[in-house]
């Protein structure tokens, strides 16, 4: 565990110690673009984060390949070889995407082209468990559709959901803390040394987005844009590949007793399709009913709107942090229920949970008026817009203007309003021109 975490401290402290530079750079080199009717900030935002955590994907896999327990993924698989492949591929494509613009179309097929590369070095689904069956093994042919499909859903996944301040990478983030855990459980809890590269992966992709996060969390100061959002889709899909597709199920019988067990067990992963929808729902969800909401339209399924998720809970009156929460907190009940059942999943306490946080999700959701606060004692290590002081003063202030510039206020000298100045008569003949008004004639 202590060489995971420190890979996982390596990747973050390299991400965001490189996302202030590539912030400067990516305002020298433009890629700023203008404000799309789609978007919800009002000042053009630099993007390119991309850059700081494919950064800190190298850095991550780097240290990893010079530690004791973790230098045998490298010498006994080539996953690593095979996402760093893909990741470089996607990565480039997301870089000249977030400068000059990419057709949709032509991101599509490089994504396809960035899952075959790693399909041919190894990482692809060889096998599934599907349960009252058995084990399906799959041909070359099969095996290369199922994964390409698998890494560009999930890739498509993320980026479709990237649209407010730090939601993609912390939905993400989430969802790879969710999946370390189970990884792990496999790797040390049963033995199973092909779980290794997966726990890897997942431990190198929350480095990353924690990394970035301090910089993109509302105000963002910069974005990830599609370097970012499709490189941490595709390092995400590569761990539910690997510990898919290459995870003898007959490995874990040996220590759970029965097939029917082991079916339990890998129920989060048993079947590729399944993973977005428990490890990422909200990103799936979103993605499948923006296809759907395009296409019976008449549009292209590719074509902007803002039919998002995020976009809804924007219209339903919830503040942008509030939204992001939300989010987050819909993504982390289905990864972690995911988990859970995994574990136990003849539980009932953990069903009465699900249930129970559930309702306390819908209660939040439908009550976008009511506002947050921080106790007293944690005003300090929280955001200022939590804070009761704060808020009292910026509401006392905000109604102290609102009175001097409202309507009601009191006129002087004939002036209709706070700052106007008072008209002076007109001398009769004066050829003299009225003085210009000035900046505090409001006006």
């Amino acid at each position: 565990m202590r060489e995971y975490l420190l890979t996982l401290c390596v990747s973050a402290a390299v991400t965001y110690l490189l996302t202030g530079p590539v912030r400067k750079f990516a305002i020298a080199a433009g890629a700023m673009p203008p404000i799309r009717d789609r978007d919800v900030h009002k000042e053009p935002i630099p993007r390119l984060g991309g850059i700081a955590m494919f950064g800190g994907l190298c850095a991550g896999l780097l240290v990893a390949a010079h530690l004791n327990n973790l230098s045998g993924v490298f010498k006994l698989s080539s996953e690593p070889r095979a996402l760093l492949s893909g990741a470089g591929l996607i990565w480039l494509l997301g870089v000249l995407d977030d400068k000059w613009g990419v057709d949709a179309l032509i991101k599509l097929g490089v994504q396809m082209i960035a899952a075959g590369v790693m399909v041919f070095q190894g990482l692809a689904i060889l096998w599934l468990p599907v349960p009252g069956f058995g084990t399906i093994i799959f041909t070359p042919v099969q095996s290369t559709l199922l994964t390409v499909a698998l890494v560009v859903i999930t890739i498509n996944a993320v980026n479709f959901v990237d649209g407010l301040d730090g939601l993609a990478s912390g939905m993400v983030c989430i969802a790879s803390i969710a999946f370390f855990m189970y990884a792990y459980r496999m790797w040390y809890g049963y033995g199973i040394e092909q779980a290794a590269p997966a726990t890897l992966f997942s431990a190198i992709l929350i480095g990353m987005c924690l990394g970035f996060l301090p910089h993109n969390i509302h105000p963002a100061r910069i974005f990830m844009g599609d370097s970012g959002s499709m490189l941490i889709g595709l390092v995400l899909s590569s761990g539910a590949i690997s510990i898919t597709g290459q995870v003898d199920p007959d490995a874990i019988t040996d220590f759970t007793g029965s097939t029917r067990q082991t079916v339990h067990f890998m129920v989060p992963v048993y079947m590729p399709l399944l993973l977005p929808l428990t490890m990422i729902a909200i990103p799936a969800a979103d993605l499948v009913l923006a296809v759907v909401r395009r296409t019976w339209r008449g549009q292209s399924p590719f074509a902007a709107d803002r039919g998002h998720l995020h976009h809804r809970l924007l219209e339903l009156g919830h503040t942008h942090s509030r939204a992001v929460l939300i989010m987050y907190f819909w993504a982390a009940l289905f990864a972690f229920s995911a988990v859970a059942f995994s574990v136990s999943s003849s539980s009932l306490w953990i069903v009465l949970v699900i249930v129970a946080l559930s309702a306390i999700g819908l209660v939040v959701l439908l009550l976008p008026a009511f506002r947050p606060h921080a106790p007293r004692w944690a005003e300090s290590v929280v955001p200022p817009r939590y804070r009761r002081r704060r808020r009292r003063l910026a509401a006392a202030a905000a109604a102290a203007e609102r009175e001097m510039n409202g309507p009601d206020r009191p006129a002087l000298n004939g002036a209709t309003a706070v700052g106007d100045r008072p008209r002076l008569p007109e001398r009769s003949g004066s050829t003299k021109p009225s003085p210009a008004p000035t900046a505090n004639s409001g006006r």
